[in-house]
């Protein structure tokens, strides 16, 4: 498991970002639908193969379950938190987005990813 402990500040890093943009009223202008949208995806996508480079030196193949289940946990506690915001809302459509960024991240890093024999 220390091979992976310096690899963790990566998501965690990441994670830290999320929720301080995720605490401000406003994110900027309105921007139309489709950036959100794209922003939501890549976010998440990025979060998902970051845990999993992060976890797999301890984990191989099982950590891809694992990013998967700790992003879109964060994805979930994210919206929950913007509830709270003022000036945000939650939405569900948006961990919708996020789970399909991480979901096609994970397939991407389990097709490319280098095999350990």
């Amino acid at each position: 498991m220390s091979a992976a402990l310096p690899r963790l500040a990566a998501p965690l890093a990441l994670m830290a970002l999320i929720f301080y943009l995720s605490a401000q009223r406003s994110v900027g202008p309105e921007l139309p639908a489709f950036t959100r949208v794209i922003a939501h995806f890549s976010e998440y996508a990025l979060l998902a193969a970051l845990w999993a480079w992060a976890l797999a030196p301890a984990l191989g193949a099982r950590g891809l379950l694992v990013a998967a289940a700790i992003s879109l946990a964060y994805a979930i506690a994210d919206e929950y938190h913007q509830s709270f915001v003022e000036g945000r809302d939650s939405d569900p459509l948006d961990v919708l987005v996020d789970a399909i960024g991480i979901a096609a991240a994970l397939t991407l890093v389990r097709r490319f990813a280098p095999r350990r024999h």
